[in-house]
């Protein structure tokens, strides 16, 4: 009996299972996992077969028969049937995928019902493909959840009156400091290695770090590029290979080492690097809130990041380095600072540690989740 008295919560993600490549599935992975031992609640996640890291606790619905790369057409059919078929059995539908014209669509008219309170967790708005009726439009849910603060203000001036903001939150047991160098034979003790977790196309900012890179191999010489980039598509594809090419062309490709086969840790890849790096261009696709430089941060190294408005909600100049975006001489100069100077490296990794701790903790976070779920 005690069970039935449960808030049964299905959380809508893409699949959640390995590779942990994906933010929002992430994200809700690890929200489950912290909220696993509540009493009043019973949670749902929507799983390509069993995994095995999550808690006994969790109800896994096993409803996708894949989860690499991009989320394809028939993944997505499973995920609309499964919600046609089972959604109003649920107290609530947290959705945490980025709203589009189709999906909501299909949500107001095919899935939403009046059994089933709903949440839209917003990691961006789009604002670079949506005009603010579009927006409006995209906007289905009985509480709308937003990762920054610069999206619930934006909402607001829309008319919603049904807005919240959480920051993202992650396990800083899992993120923290510690050394992880000695598992990948690619890098020496004494390198100093440079992180770039981007996107080959998007956001603007992978032409920039490789031109960096070359010219700082010729002022470092035991300098060493880590690219945590993933290949999602065929456009990123034929992008690795010019890049390729372009380092072959500067004798510098045994000097970068790619991690784009899923098989390693992000924690491993953070801590093996000295700084990090978010030089982007634009955030167009992007969370408002990456959390491949919070996650770093968290590992306490240094982030360069672009002075962006919607990266100056959590980047300042006490946890980070900025500098304008799209300007390569700045982010060599950067760079070289930060090589010569390891007491502001270690300070800004210090404070960029303090600084996730006060505002991402998932345990934190997850409590603020727990009383939505509670009072929705």
């Amino acid at each position: 009996m005690e069970n039935l008295a449960k808030k049964r919560i299905l959380l809508v993600t893409r699949p959640i299972a390995p590779p942990w490549d994906e933010a929002s599935k992430n994200f809700a992975f690890t929200l489950a996992k912290d909220l696993s031992s509540s009493e009043n609640l019973e949670l749902h996640l929507m799983t390509n077969g069993l995994v095995s890291e999550l808690p006994k606790e969790i109800i896994q619905e096993q409803i996708y028969t894949h989860s690499q790369n991009d989320f394809g057409f028939f993944q997505k059919v499973r995920s609309l049937l499964f919600q046609i078929r089972r959604t109003n059995q649920f107290d609530i539908a947290h959705y945490f995928f980025t709203p589009t014209k189709l999906n909501s669509f299909v949500i107001k008219n095919f899935i939403k019902n009046s059994k089933t309170k709903t949440i839209q967790t917003i990691a961006t708005l789009r604002e670079d493909i949506f005009s603010d009726e579009e927006i409006k439009n995209l906007m289905f849910a009985d509480l709308i959840v937003t990762y920054s603060k610069y999206a619930k203000n934006k909402l607001n001036t829309l008319g919603f009156t049904n807005v919240e903001q959480v920051y993202p939150g992650i396990d800083l047991e899992k993120y923290r400091a510690q050394e992880t160098r000695i598992r990948y034979a690619e890098y020496k003790s004494d390198d100093f290695v440079i992180n770039f977790t981007g996107e080959y196309v998007r956001l603007g900012a992978i032409d920039d770090v490789i031109a960096s890179f070359i010219e700082i191999a010729k002022r470092i010489p035991n300098a060493k590029l880590s690219m945590a980039v993933r290949v999602k598509n065929a456009k990123d594809a034929e992008k690795k290979k010019e890049i390729i090419e372009k380092l072959k062309q500067n004798n510098l490709l045994e000097k970068v080492v790619f991690h784009d086969n899923g098989q390693f840790e992000m924690t491993d890849i953070y801590n093996l690097c000295d700084i990090s790096l978010f030089p982007v261009q634009n955030m167009n696709g992007k969370f408002d809130v990456p959390l491949v430089v919070v996650e770093a941060m968290a590992c306490q190294k240094p982030v360069i990041i672009s002075n962006l408005p919607i990266l100056q909600e959590f980047a300042s100049a006490q946890n980070s380095v900025m500098i304008e975006a799209g300007n390569q001489k700045q982010l060599t100069d950067a760079i070289l600072d930060l090589y010569n100077n390891s007491e502001k490296r270690n300070l800004l990794g210090q404070n960029a540690r303090k600084f996730v701790e006060e505002n991402f903790n998932i345990k934190n976070v997850a409590e603020k989740y727990k009383k939505i779920y509670e009072q929705l």
